[in-house]
């Protein structure tokens, strides 16, 4: 039972006791309307409220493997040829400067350039033999492919968005075999 079911309870009880307490008639009742109902009420919406955040969660961001739950990845294609994205279709964006499982990104590159958690599980289009995961130093699970650490860019707001792909020449997308397609598409690179 968690900590909110507990205190929700013992409020209860201690609610009551003070009703009862307080009944100018003693412990008759009389004129008082039970609690009960209301009190059964609440404690089964905050037991599943406790539920829903469990799994909202993952259970403490792990599936019922003890693994820390992922993107389903699948592929998509543009002019820039098939790579992957995520279950919603967005970008996912590998790092030349990063080394076969682990990450060179920290600090503010990881705020333009956020990571993919959990370990990944593949969709259409996508090797379940190159999947993978690392664990940061903050003990973040970061899903990988090709032992490429995988990476979302802050600038793509909509499925199909590609305006990472090829910023600083170090940021490419994936595909599906893993390598890094290194043409740029124009229309989409950002101005810097």
């Amino acid at each position: 039972m968690g900590r909110r079911t507990t205190a929700l309870l013992s409020a209860g009880i201690l609610g009551v006791g003070l009703l009862t307490a307080c009944d100018p008639g003693g412990s008759s009742g009389e004129g008082m309307e039970d609690p009960a109902p209301a009190d059964d009420a609440a404690v089964d919406a905050t037991a599943e409220d406790d539920e829903a955040a469990e799994r909202d969660n993952g259970a403490g961001g792990e599936d019922g493997d003890g693994d820390a739950a992922g993107e389903t990845l699948t592929t998509t294609e543009t002019d820039l040829g098939t790579f992957l994205v995520d279950g919603a279709g967005m970008t996912l964006y590998l790092f030349t400067a990063d080394s076969p499982g682990v990450s060179a990104c920290m600090d503010e590159c990881l705020e333009n350039w956020p990571i993919l958690e959990g370990e990944p599980s593949a969709g259409d289009g996508v090797d379940e033999a190159l999947l993978g995961s690392i664990e940061r130093d903050d003990g973040t699970v970061q899903a990988t492919y090709a032992d490429w650490p995988l990476y979302y860019f802050v600038q793509d707001s909509s499925p199909g968005d590609v305006t990472g792909q090829g910023v600083q020449d170090v940021w490419y997308v994936v595909a599906p075999d893993g390598q890094m397609i290194t043409a740029e598409d124009e229309d989409s690179r950002p101005g810097y």
